[in-house]
């Protein structure tokens, strides 16, 4: 396998434009995936030397651009960009173990194939593997979607694509065309050969963030089977803004993952906590956005469990970020 260390962008582009060959950040997952058999050996193009795809710019607006080599312990450990970006931040801090958030980057985390067992078993063919079929919905689909978006059963593993889903955030693409994306666009549920929509030519530049909204209070919160470096069963964002930080809630996103084939928004939840005073329990508005959370839901067989852990982890999140006194 060769190895290439471009040092500006568009020499990475052309190594990797018809060449066959794969893109390298943090190398995390691309690790992983070679020593699973997930994929085959190609030329690789490490892009760790384009100082280009480092970093966070800030604008005269208070909006930020961040680098789509940026650790991820550079996002939780930056105090300016937890100021603005507070559930971003927390949302970095609870991923995986301190090792992999020093090595891992904001674009692989993006971009990184999904978890399934079946994916990662060479002795099994799915979609994403060139068969015809999704053998985690007849097999072992414990950790699955339940919301159904697609042939493929296996929950999109980004949470920081949960996050910046909930800022509204976009992401910028270089190679063939240059052009800005929704960070919801990069992901195409229905689709079950791919995790995300990007060709093999194309590289995340980076990621921009709007100006931040003043009086932002903020809750990241993952279920899991176990405390520590586990993928999250059901996970939420949740970000409100009141103002002050004290008064009535103005406007509200709750971004949640580990359900379906992408990152999902709920409307519904945010639109329930406008008027919602910071300190006290949610209403029945919320309430009842809570249950209808079950209308969304088409659970696997084995994924039925996962219809209540969405509601009870998202309550929580609200709860946290509205600062709820326990009971």
């Amino acid at each position: 396998m060769t190895i290439t260390r471009p040092t500006d962008l568009g020499a990475a582009l052309g190594r990797l434009d018809g060449t066959g060959a794969r893109p390298r950040a943090g190398g995390t997952d691309l690790t992983a995936c070679l020593a699973a058999g997930v994929v085959e050996p190609a030329p690789v193009v490490d892009l760790t030397g384009v100082e280009d795809l480092r970093g966070v710019v800030w604008a005269a607006d208070g909006s930020a651009r961040v680098g789509a080599l940026t650790r991820i312990a550079e996002l939780s450990g930056d105090p300016l960009l937890a100021d603005a970006y507070p559930a971003l931040a927390l949302t970095a801090a609870a991923l995986a173990t301190p090792q992999v958030r020093g090595t891992a980057t904001v674009g692989g985390n993006l971009l990184q194939r999904n978890r399934c067992w079946y994916l990662r078993n060479p002795a099994f063919d799915c979609f994403q593997t060139g068969g015809d079929s999704c053998p985690a919905r007849s097999g072992d689909h414990l950790y699955g979607v339940v919301v159904d978006q697609g042939p493929c059963a296996a929950p999109h593993p980004s949470s920081l694509a949960v996050a910046l889903l909930a800022y509204g955030a976009s992401v910028r693409v270089a190679g063939g065309r240059e052009r800005d994306l929704p960070v919801a666009s990069l992901y195409d549920g229905t689709d079950p050969t791919r995790d995300h929509v990007l060709d093999p030519r194309e590289v995340l530049v980076s990621v921009a963030l709007p100006a931040p909204a003043p009086g932002e209070r903020a809750a990241y919160l993952r279920a899991t089977g176990r405390s520590r470096a586990e993928w999250p069963l059901v996970e939420v964002a949740v970000r409100l803004v009141c103002g002050d930080g004290t008064g009535p809630v103005t406007s509200a996103s709750v971004a949640v993952g580990g359900v379906a084939r992408t990152p999902l928004l709920l409307p519904g939840v945010g639109e329930a906590l406008v008027g919602a005073v910071p300190g006290t329990a949610p209403d029945e508005n919320v309430d009842v956005a809570l249950a209808a959370l079950a209308d969304l839901c088409d659970p696997l067989p084995a994924t039925g469990y996962k219809v209540d852990l969405l509601s009870a982890t998202v309550r929580a999140g609200v709860e946290r970020a509205l600062g709820t006194p326990a009971e």
